[in-house]
């Protein structure tokens, strides 16, 4: 039997398989030679692997400030178990990434669709100079995107999946749809050869953990008493911290992208603050006007559709593009979440979708539209670009869709992917990790 059953609660904890992937992982790193022989420093750039080293904390540091920004949108008995989603993929998925993620994502091409096994393990995976950097920091700067995405996704069916639904989940759409998708994207695919342009992770990031979201909350059902029942946020101090940090790491995120402490990244690093202001500003006008009063979570959500929109066009347009890629993401994803959602009565409960899978979905497009900057779009002159963007995200649409409405069947009848009514009403931090946030 694969899964040794650990009772605990409700939760069904697949501890055999964490014994291979470790067994696994030791043999690697006892037979690899990935350290060994010349280094090739002389072609490593000092600045650039400083830069990189903080873009890397900056985006590992985003994922603990997407526990925050999650729990404090959600209901006080949910607040631990929707953290622990994001705390424990930080863990879990940095394994994958390590064990095979990288190897499938940026190793010799495979007919375009996926990357070769031959960094399995990290196996010539080093300090040896990859560009400007040591290779194996270019490899754990890019883990931590797949993290990232992956913690997305729970938002989206936050507060009635089982544990180890989200464990083992997340396990296969890491392997199967996030690893694909970058090597399309960044690791020589077939995307990157049609001429694909996508800075920091509008096609590979947003798209496909807010389609991936969308799947899961419709597959998954809406949350007992959803949309008669009042959710409201449980504390929204703990989002807001949770928010500072995330506009904080995107520098790291966004900026880091350009692999360099050049011009590039400055570029991007005052893109992603200038679209973040207008997002905000955008979803807040917008929502000021319609229901009378500005709310902290309207300015907090336009902030990250402001970040979600600049992220794939950050290095390749000007200051004043990325206002208006802000502005219209701000204003896009708004209509999203308060009109869309409650339109088709789809439980999106944290609005992945609404927010970055539109965000993600409206920047790739306006990438093609309006890059100038060491790119030609639509507005140089280069329709080609814009029907690039369109194309790459409609089929990241698609494959996203249905790989993961696949998985999600699959883990539906290994492990189950609903908690009960009872463990529901509990609420998830008792039914499934028997503790509480608030000890009154």
């Amino acid at each position: 039997m694969l899964f040794l059953r650990l009772r605990t609660g409700l939760s069904v904890i697949p501890v055999r398989l964490f014994f291979v992937l470790a067994l696994l992982f030791a043999t690697l790193l006892l037979t690899s030679d990935a350290f060994a022989g010349d280094t090739a420093e002389a072609a490593i750039d000092k600045a650039d692997t400083a830069w990189l080293l903080i873009s890397t904390a900056m985006v590992m540091f985003m994922t603990p400030g997407l526990a925050l920004f999650y729990a404090g949108m959600a209901r006080r008995k949910n607040v631990l178990g929707t953290m622990m989603h994001s705390y424990f993929l930080l863990s879990l998925i940095t394994l994958q990434w390590v064990l095979w993620g990288y190897s499938l994502s940026f190793g010799t091409d495979v007919a375009g669709i996926v990357g070769g096994v031959n960094y399995f393990g990290l196996s010539g995976v080093g300090i040896e100079a990859n560009g400007t950097i040591p290779h194996l920091l270019f490899m754990a700067f890019q883990g931590m995107f797949a993290v990232i995405t992956v913690a997305l996704i729970t938002g989206g069916v936050a507060e009635r999946v089982k544990f180890s639904a989200i464990l083992l989940f997340s396990l296969i759409w890491a392997t199967l749809v996030y690893d694909p998708l970058c090597h399309w994207v960044w690791g020589g695919g077939w995307m990157a050869k049609l001429g694909v342009l996508d800075f920091a992770g509008g096609i590979v990031v947003h798209i496909s953990c807010g389609i991936a979201a969308l799947v899961a909350a419709v597959v998954v059902g809406k949350r007992r008493g959803w949309p008669k029942e009042l959710m409201p946020p449980h504390n929204l101090t703990l989002t807001l911290m949770g928010m500072g940090i995330l506009w904080f790491g995107w520098f790291g995120f966004n900026a880091g992208s350009a692999l360099a402490a050049d011009g590039s990244a400055v570029i991007a690093f005052i893109n992603t603050n200038t679209a973040a202001a207008a997002g905000t500003i955008a979803w807040t006008a917008v929502e000021w006007a319609k229901g009378g009063k500005p709310t902290l979570l309207g300015a907090m959500s336009g902030t990250v559709a402001g970040l979600g929109s600049i992220t794939p066009a950050a290095g390749f347009v000007t200051p004043a593009a990325s206002i208006i890629i802000g502005l219209v993401g701000g204003g896009l994803c708004y209509w999203t979440v308060t009109v869309l959602k409650m339109k088709f009565r789809y439980d999106d409960t944290l609005d992945v979708f609404g927010i970055h899978g539109v965000a993600g979905t409206w920047g790739t497009i306006a990438t093609g539209i309006f890059a100038s900057v060491g790119a030609r779009g639509l507005l140089q002159g280069n329709p080609r670009q814009l029907l690039v963007q369109v194309i790459a995200a409609v089929a990241t649409i698609i494959f996203t869709a249905v790989m993961t409405y696949l998985i999600l069947k699959v883990v539906d009848k290994t492990v189950g992917l609903r908690v009960d009514d009872e463990g529901e009403f509990e609420g998830l931090d008792l039914s499934q990790h028997g503790e509480s946030g608030y000890i009154l």
